[in-house]
Formats: structure tokens, sequence, C-alpha cells
């Protein structure tokens, strides 16, 4: 049965990424009173010919250029079909549905003025599976991704449905739609706002969370084949370290190393083991805890309108306020900041491949491969690891600080959060495939330990599992293909 996310306040993170892989979404009463409440003061701002900006003036460095009542409706759909200029290859489904789904839950909070049936129509499209092909570039921070949005509600644009590609106007004659005819301010706010950053943050953190438990998982798997100090992850001298996330991947090593035959059998053979090894906690508890500001700030920008401008007050005393609560500033250093965080556990993931295929540290035959010389085992799987660690150190420098002027001066300083955002999301699908390359070098590594000594219970079962996707490797098929066997392991479970 699927998933329903019912919009009545505000959204949290995890709900728009529930969204985004499936759930349905709909929108309570009091949500639908907010947004047509909003809409009647954007009526009453027309009829009374108050000065709204993107309501009866142009935008952008047109903003002082009155556009009469008459002009309104065509300034609306002018500002989607001039704003559509993005280009390269369409966002992934899941990434489209996120950003739809922040802009619904935007629309919610009753400060923008576009009609409930603007909003119904993007809840039809949603549900049904009718995605918009939101082109992945071009975009500084919102306007392009959201317009292709737009193109789809007013008959213009392509949709997927998950098959294939139909236009805006077939998507909406299967839903019974006709294309919307966008009144005064609901062009701009269709454009608006930074939902597109928001929907894409969502999904970056609930494929981070899921990856994180997967590193800490990969790390123990390591940490045992290589003969390490069992008391390093102890209770009491981790606490002496003041941080909830370093705590977390502590209890956690310890659980998946309790009671290990092979960690008891290596006990006092050295005084501390590498700090790839011995510096888990640290390095995957403070990406844990930067984990956690990212998801407090995306959760603030869920609950905060991102519309410019803002309507509020009644019919009978409406109000206008044009803010600058669209640009994304906030967004765009948390997810620069989560993608360093993601390349950090890449990073030392990438550095414990190392020490398992390095027959200088390994004490394991070289490259892991049962015949050496003749095979190369995962001699090329390092490198296919290192070569994904600096690509991350590329990514991860910061988007926030791009600049850049656009609209002939009126918009001077840009923040890039919808950038920050999407690369956050490259960078976590290279986390994906570096834990891969780890989790099978590990089920490797069992396989060629010198003694036949009992891995701890839980270490066990989770090389048991990986085991029954992927057979031990003989240099005997393409190794990518293991990889991406173990890529579904990980997107299809938790460790």
């Amino acid at each position: 049965m699927t998933e329903t996310i019912t919009l009545d306040g505000p959204a949290d993170w995890a709900e728009i990424a529930a969204v985004a892989t499936g759930a349905h979404l709909t929108l309570s009463e009091a949500a639908r009173t907010r947004i047509v409440n909003a809409r009647a003061v954007v009526e009453a701002l027309v009829d009374r010919g108050i000065r709204g900006y993107g309501i009866n003036t142009g935008v952008g460095a047109l903003c002082d250029v009155i556009i009469d009542r008459e002009n309104q409706e065509a300034l609306s759909r002018n500002i989607i079909l001039s704003h559509a200029c993005g280009v390269g290859e369409p966002l992934g489904r899941a990434e489209a549905r996120a950003v739809m789904a922040a802009q619904i839950a935007n629309f919610a909070h009753g400060y923008s003025g576009v009609r409930i049936e603007t909003v119904e129509a993007l809840t039809a499209l949603l549900n049904a599976g009718l995605i918009p092909n939101i082109p992945s570039r071009g975009s500084v921070g919102y306007l392009t991704h959201a317009a292709s949005i737009g193109l789809v509600l007013i008959g213009h644009g392509q949709v997927n449905d998950g098959k294939q590609t139909l236009s805006g106007a077939e998507a909406l004659r299967r839903l019974g739609l006709q294309p919307l005819r966008l009144q005064a301010k609901e062009g701009l706010s269709l454009v608006n706002g930074t939902p597109c950053a928001t929907g894409l943050a969502a999904l970056a953190l609930s494929r981070a969370k899921k990856l994180f438990a997967w590193a800490d998982a990969a790390a123990a798997l390591t940490y045992e084949n290589l003969g390490s100090q069992a008391n390093a992850f102890a209770a009491g001298p981790l606490a002496l370290r003041q941080s909830a996330g370093l705590q977390a991947v502590g209890e956690t090593l310890r659980d998946f190393l309790a009671d290990s035959p092979m960690l008891a059998a290596s006990a006092g053979t050295r005084t501390q083991d590498p700090l790839s090894l011995r510096a888990v906690p640290h390095v995957h508890g403070a990406a844990r805890d930067a984990f956690d500001h990212v998801a407090e700030v995306v959760n603030r920008e869920l609950a905060s309108l991102t519309d410019n401008p803002a309507v509020s007050g009644t019919p009978e005393a409406p109000e206008v306020h044009s803010q600058a609560h669209a640009v994304g500033a906030a967004l765009g250093l948390a997810m620069d900041s989560l993608a360093v965080a993601v390349a950090e556990v890449a990073a030392i993931s990438e550095r414990r491949i190392d020490r398992l295929v390095n027959p200088l540290v390994s004490g394991l035959p070289a490259f892991l491969a049962g015949d050496s010389g003749v095979s190369s085992g995962y001699m090329i799987a390092q490198y296919t690891a290192a070569a994904l660690a600096a690509e991350n150190r590329r990514l991860a420098a910061p988007a926030s600080l791009d600049g850049g002027i656009t609209s002939a001066l009126q918009e001077d300083i840009l923040t890039h959060a919808t950038p920050a955002a999407w690369k956050a999301l490259a960078i976590v699908d290279n986390l994906e495939r570096i834990l891969a390359i780890e989790l099978l070098a590990a089920a490797q590594a069992y396989d060629l330990q010198p003694r036949a000594t009992a891995k701890a219970k839980r270490t066990e079962a989770l090389y048991q599992r990986i085991r029954a996707a992927i057979p031990i490797y003989a240099d005997d098929r393409p190794m990518n293909e293991d990889f991406d066997r173990m890529r579904l392991v990980i997107q299809e479970s938790t460790p």
C-alpha cells in the first residue's frame, strides 16, 4: 500500500524524501484553507491596484515596469515560458518528485497566493507519477528548474510516466485536466523560492543517512579483518570526547564487533591502530554531527515561506511584502557542509580499502587475489575508489561562494543553493560506490584469512548477506558488475 503524507503544518525533510521515493502527497483542509485565503488577498491587491512585485510589475530588473490588469495573465504565462532555460539531462524521477513535493509544501504555508486549482494540478501530476522532465543544469538558484514544472501545468513541456515521455498537454489529459490559464502572481510563484534546493537537500539527507549506517558496517568488517585492537571503541574512553555522533558510531562498532574471536586473537599485537581504523568514531561521528545541523537547516527552510513577494492580511486589508525570502543562503551553506562531511566519510573508506589490499600492512594475499601475480584481485578496485574520492574533493569546493551577477545588477549576489544540493547528491552517489567496494573487499578478506578464526556474530551475518548476493572474486568476471550488485544490496536494505 502506498504511503500518504498529509501536509498540515510544515513538512520535514524525511517526509519530502518519502514523497520523492513514491509516497503520495495530500493537503489537509487547513492547508487548503490557507491557500484559498492567500489567493483572495492577491485578488484584492489586483482589484485595488496595490503595487506588488510580479503581480502587477515586471520581474528582475523590470520590477519598476507597471503591468496593467489586462496583461497580468500574459505576464504569468510569459514568466514560465521565458524562464524555461534549463539544459542538459533531466533530473531523475526521485529528484524531480522531491522538488515538486517541496514546492507544494511551500504553497501550503498560505503566503504565496497561487490558486488552489494550481496546487491541486501539481499534486495530481505528482501522485499519478507524471513527472515533468526538469533539465538538471543552467540554474544559479531555482528559476529554470521550477519553470520546467510550470510548463507542464500550462500544457507545454515534457513528462515522464516511468515508461515513456509524453507532452505536458497529454499528461494533463490523462488526469482529465485542461492546461491552466495562470492568473496574476502565479507565474512568478511557480518559478520562485527554494523548493528546488530544499527538495534535493531532503533527498541528499535521506541517502546520506542510510549510507552513514553502511559506512559504520563497512568499517567494522575492515577493522576485524585487519587484526585491530578490541578496546579502541570502548565506551568509557570514547565518552571523554563530547560528540553525539562519535558516541553513536562507537556504540554501533561495539555492537558489530562484540565478542569477536578474530579481535581476541589479535589483542595486544600493536600499541594502536592507524587512524583510518582507530579514528572511525571520530570521522564518521563528526559527519553525523554535521548531518544533524544540516537536517535542522532543511527543516527550518521547509517551515519557512521562500516566495517573494509574500502576501498576508485579508481581502479587506491586503498586504504584499517584497523581501528576499527566496534567497537560499542558509541552504547553500548547509549543503556545502553536507558535501564535505560525506566526502570525508568516503575518503576514510578509501583509505581502509587501501589497507585491505596492500600486502605491506594487511597480512593478507596481495590485492586480495587468491593467485597473486596471475590474478590482480582488488588492485584496480582500489584505484576506482581513489578516483571517486578525488572527484569528491573537487566537488566539495563550496558552491555557495561561486557568486555572479544577474538581471542587470538587480540580483547581484547569488548563493547557489540548488547547485550546492546537486553536487552533494553527486558526492553521496560516489560514497555509495566506494562503500560497495569496501564491503566487497572486506568480504574477500574474510575468505583469504590465513587462520580459520570465527567472526563476531553481527559481522558474520553481514558477510553471509554479501556472499548470498556476490560470490568470491577470482578474476573470472568484470568487477564493476559486482559493484553494481553490492550497490543494490545497500539500496534495498540496512546493514
